[in-house]
């Protein structure tokens, strides 16, 4: 599997930006696919996850009500709609996936995905 991330950029607080992330490749075996995002010096966290089959979606509690996730299982990406940006938002935001031969049952952290897109930079500032 090979995902393709686009549409960070810079934005004001208060902003939106959409990310998206294109998988290819062996797409039939993709479980569960998320959003992590890493600011300078910190670890590399979930901000977003959505099971492929059933569009199930969990969120960090610091985004909660404020992204949306989803997937369009045609086109074969994932989205992450984000409004009322804040600085603390700020990061290199990637995109995963992890195909049925590594699925725990757990994905909340990094280590349980197998497959990763390149960074976008987010960056929010007034």
């Amino acid at each position: 599997v090979q995902l393709q991330a686009s549409g960070g950029g810079s934005v004001q607080p208060g902003g939106s930006l959409r990310l998206s992330c294109a998988a290819s490749g062996r797409t039939f075996s993709i479980v569960v696919m998320g959003w992590f995002r890493q600011a300078p010096g910190k670890e590399r966290d979930l901000v977003a996850n959505i099971h492929w089959s059933d569009g199930i979606a969990r969120y960090a509690d610091s985004v909660q009500g404020r992204f949306t996730i989803s997937r369009d299982n045609v086109k074969n990406t994932v989205y992450l709609q984000m409004n009322s940006l804040k600085p603390e938002d700020t990061a290199v935001y990637y995109c995963a996936a992890v195909s049925e031969d590594y699925y725990s049952g757990s994905n909340s952290y990094a280590y349980e995905y197998n497959h990763w897109g390149q960074g976008t930079l987010v960056t929010v500032s007034s």
